[in-house]
């Protein structure tokens, strides 16, 4: 029979699981992970953490804590900011390279096995320094924020982690009415709703995942109503929240209003819902599997035959295994691995080539213009409504055309 170590348990029900502290020290509760499902190590672990809580009341010396503790207390503390689902996936990518790492050993050489495998895995550099970037917010408050029951921070200093050339940068591919229509024929209803609402809009992924009926307002004026998204809302990521810290104003041209409407009487709190909550990421693995669908399509469409030893039959259909995607990217590039955010790109490109001023594209895709107010009058709203209307499918016979000039891949 094992032996019981005083102060070491696991959790009800879980076998062979992680070991966790619950100890009582001069009065102080110590719950944390051990990080290993090892009796003997979590009794290493134990003991380096009795020594540490010594050390620091007598001698004034901090507990040095692994980056998991860390992350986990950024996850909780920010757990009301929809940005929290972004900083999960990103962490959840680092934490088998640098969990179990010590704070006062992060840097950028530590850093480089993560960095190293996800470039192998063909992750471009702007997502590797979000990533990156979560580290460092971490870090920055260990050092300067985040204090122990001593009055001491986590950290004593915070290193400078370095971030990433960004040479690789996938360029924004905005969409014909032709791809658009495919693409979202293949995607879940809820997710269809959302990529309309979306590409009619110019509003980013998070905008539309947690978008809240308390932030419609009515203008009764012009018999509409508009979003107006608070400055405070989500985080400080590229794909989370308002991106410039300004009230974020989402006019509703007339298919963007359509959808709208059909959500109505669905949820009390959120416009766009999957089975009763709301949709954490919209570039999931259902939108990626939908793309690629799309991609065949139009590939077969244009004439051309897919080699049948890329096509594999399951009980749903085609299955999308890694070789099929692979062939697709190589045929059709670009598209076959379109990005939610691009949808973005297509409303602003639409925009301009329906002719909209740059002063208000740049309301409309809510990009900081300091030449406008953040206040707006009735006739404000309709001009930038008036503009919205000019790229709705229904009214583009009327407006000018617009190429798309794609560089040809040999």
């Amino acid at each position: 029979m094992a032996r019981k170590t005083t102060g070491l348990r696991r959790r009800p029900n879980q076998q062979g699981g992680i070991w966790h502290i619950d100890k009582v020290v001069n009065g102080r509760a110590i719950r944390e992970s051990c990080g290993t499902s090892n009796q003997e190590e979590a009794e290493r672990y134990l003991a380096k953490r009795l020594e540490e809580i010594r050390q620091a009341a007598v001698y004034g010396m901090r507990t040095d804590r692994i980056f998991r503790i860390a992350a986990t207390k950024h996850l909780n503390e920010n757990q009301h900011k929809p940005s929290v689902v972004t900083d999960a996936y990103m962490l959840q990518s680092l934490d088998p390279f640098i969990g179990n790492i010590l704070l006062s050993k992060l840097h950028d050489g530590t850093l480089q096995a993560y960095i190293a495998a996800r470039q192998k895995d063909g992750i471009k550099s702007k997502s590797i320094n979000n990533a990156l970037s979560v580290v460092r917010r971490i870090l920055i408050l260990s050092s300067r924020k985040w204090r122990d029951e001593f009055g001491l921070t986590w950290l004593e200093t915070s290193p400078l982690i370095s971030m990433l050339p960004t040479y690789d940068a996938r360029k924004p591919y905005p969409m014909s009415w032709d791809e658009q229509r495919t693409l979202f024929q293949e995607l879940p209803d809820h997710l269809a709703r959302m990529a309309l609402f979306n590409v009619n809009t110019g509003t980013r992924e998070q905008e539309v995942c947690h978008l809240r009926w308390d932030w419609e307002i009515d203008v009764p004026e012009l018999g509409t109503s508009v979003f107006l998204i608070p400055s405070d809302f989500g985080g400080r990521t590229e794909n989370s929240g308002v991106k410039n810290r300004e009230d974020r104003l989402v006019v509703l041209n007339e298919v963007a209003r359509s959808v709208v409407n059909s959500c109505r009487g669905i949820h009390p709190e959120w416009v766009f819902t999957y089975k009763g909550n709301p949709v954490g990421r919209m570039n999931n693995s259902a939108w990626d599997k939908a793309r690629v669908r799309a991609a065949m399509k139009l590939y077969e469409a244009s004439g051309k035959t897919i080699p049948v030893n890329f096509i594999q039959q399951g009980q749903r259909g085609i299955l999308i295994t890694e070789e099929l995607k692979i062939f697709m990217e190589s045929v059709m590039p670009g598209y076959s691995n379109v990005r939610v955010h691009d949808l973005k790109h297509t409303f602003g490109r639409r925009l301009r080539a329906a002719g909209v001023a740059l002063e208000t594209r740049k309301v409309m895709l809510g990009h900081k213009n300091g030449d406008i107010t953040s206040h707006y009058s009735a006739p404000e709203i309709e001009e930038l409504l008036e503009a919205a209307n000019r790229v709705c499918l229904a009214k583009s016979v009327k407006s000018p055309s617009m190429t798309l000039l794609k560089r040809k891949i040999a």
